[in-house]
């Protein structure tokens, strides 16, 4: 679920609800298989400008579940897409949940190294305001200046997540948010 519009609004706070109306019905349908469910990205960070789309990530103790939570996904809407070239991070794409604000959701198991990034750059933004001010204004110039061009927006911000990164210790990691 590539998104093909840049729009990026001011934080919400109505953003940690929608992740909990989503966490409660992926919980619903798995929760016994799975270790837990982690709201990352930029809509999980108070103050933080973001793209309305709420990214999670869905925790599993390793694979030998995993057909399992495809199966149960499966079954409320969700289809496995693959790694789409990221090691233990599985996406999902869904349909029929018009009830659910836009999400991108993702299984991983706890030994994840994208798993580890996810949490660390959004636990390094929760406790630095200066870094969230900073990467907000990036990101807001971005969706202005490319509005239509994701791919020219995730560029223009690379740099500034490559700075954030080194600040938290995640040089060497890739596939910025």
């Amino acid at each position: 679920m590539k998104t093909k519009k840049v729009t990026v609004l001011p934080y919400d706070s109505a953003w940690n609800s929608a992740f909990e109306t989503i966490k409660k019905e992926i919980e619903g349908a798995i929760g016994g298989l799975i270790v837990g469910i982690e709201h990352v990205g930029s809509t999980s960070v108070e103050g933080m400008s973001a793209k309305p789309c709420i990214d999670m990530d869905v925790i599993i103790e390793d694979y030998s579940v995993f057909e399992a939570v495809v199966s149960g996904l499966g079954a409320i809407g969700y289809v496995h897409e693959g790694d789409l070239g990221i090691k233990h991070r599985e996406a999902f794409q869904y349909s029929g949940k018009e009830h659910l604000q836009t999400h991108h959701l993702y299984v991983c198991p706890q030994y994840s190294e994208e798993l580890k990034r996810h949490i660390t750059f959004r636990d390094f933004l929760r406790s630095n305001a200066a870094a969230v001010r900073k990467y907000s204004l990036v990101k807001e110039k971005a969706a202005a200046l490319f509005p239509d061009d994701i791919d020219q927006y995730m560029k223009y911000k690379a740099p500034c997540i490559e700075e954030l990164y080194q600040m938290c210790g995640l040089i060497g990691l890739e596939n910025a948010q």
